[in-house]
């Protein structure tokens, strides 16, 4: 069992990262679209960020994720692995009986509920870095910086303990309901057609799809689900914005209907298209790295202990 869980965990580390690595760009074009003004378009926001702020601009915010990806990649992938095999031990008493589409939903719902337990925190830091569109140099920031991108951040460390000094743990938790809404079926429409997808590709007679299955299976779920998810999402990068130089909502209500009244129906879609085409590499990333290091790993072990 300790041998599975290091296996698992190693294997969420390499998909996180390669998630990461593959996604964050677009990430933060997608994070100024909903969060920010003046960037118009995707197209017109990945033309300002990249002339105002060069290439570098695109990865700001990414280190803190990085380093937190494994954590959180692994207890999602985990989570919903365990807690379907339990049900499985529970209808059926054989851990290795087939899931349920109720099993698979009971299953991305518990994954859910952890991934905003871990990622919140991350993703309010990771959307503070984002948004602060200039560099920051100590001697020539003021104590209390109130243009929209002037710096306020050194880091993510001084970003994580600056909300946790002025907010408190309900800071570092702000936008928890927001992101709750959106994961919580966000997971239930990434996991299940991620399954049946793999299901339908492999052949007869094989135990598992091919790498190009996994690949395709995985980006495909993540287009489904960032598609879906993408209203909530504008809400959650809102709130979670919210609070660097001024405190606009009270909270995830607050924040729907005076987004709604000010921009009308369409804010809630900022941010689609990039959401959409991130989710496919994104997604497929992961799942191919986490199920190729997977394979390898177990393989290692099967040859050194025969």
């Amino acid at each position: 069992m300790g041998s599975f869980q290091l296996q698992d965990f190693v294997a969420g580390l390499v998909g996180g990262i390669a998630s990461v690595v593959v996604g964050h760009p677009l990430d933060t074009v997608k994070t100024r679209l909903q969060a920010g003004r003046g960037y118009g378009n995707t197209l017109k926001c990945f033309l300002t960020v990249y002339r105002n702020e060069s290439v570098t601009g695109f990865f700001k915010g990414m280190s803190f994720p990085m380093a937190t990806t494994g954590i959180y990649s692994s207890m999602v992938l985990g989570v919903f692995s365990s807690t379907q095999r339990f049900l499985s031990q529970l209808r059926h008493g054989d851990v290795a009986a087939a899931p349920s589409l109720t099993d698979m939903t009971v299953a991305s719902a518990v994954a859910g509920v952890v991934s905003v337990a871990i990622g919140t925190p991350v993703d309010l830091v990771k959307i503070r870095l984002q948004m602060q569109t200039q560099p920051y140099i100590k001697e020539n920031v003021k104590p209390k910086p109130t243009a929209p991108g002037s710096p306020v951040y050194r880091g993510p460390i001084h970003c994580f303990w600056t909300i946790l000094q002025k907010e408190g743990i309900a800071g570092i938790y702000r936008g928890t309901v927001a992101m709750l809404l959106r994961d919580i079926p966000g997971y239930s429409v990434y996991f299940i057609p991620y399954a049946m997808l793999c299901d339908w590709a492999t052949p007869e007679g094989h135990i598992s799809p091919s790498a190009f299955s996994v690949w395709l299976a995985g980006g495909v779920a993540g287009t489904i689900s960032w598609g879906l998810c993408t209203p909530m999402d504008v809400v959650k990068s809102r709130l979670q914005a919210d609070g660097v130089y001024l405190n606009q909502y009270k909270g995830t209500l607050d924040c729907i209907l005076q987004s709604y009244q000010k921009e009308g129906l369409k804010v809630f879609f900022r941010g689609l298209t990039v959401n959409i085409v991130r989710g496919f590499p994104m997604s497929a990333a992961l799942f191919l790295g986490y199920e190729l290091s997977l394979k390898a790993m177990k393989r290692h072990q099967t040859d050194t202990n025969p």
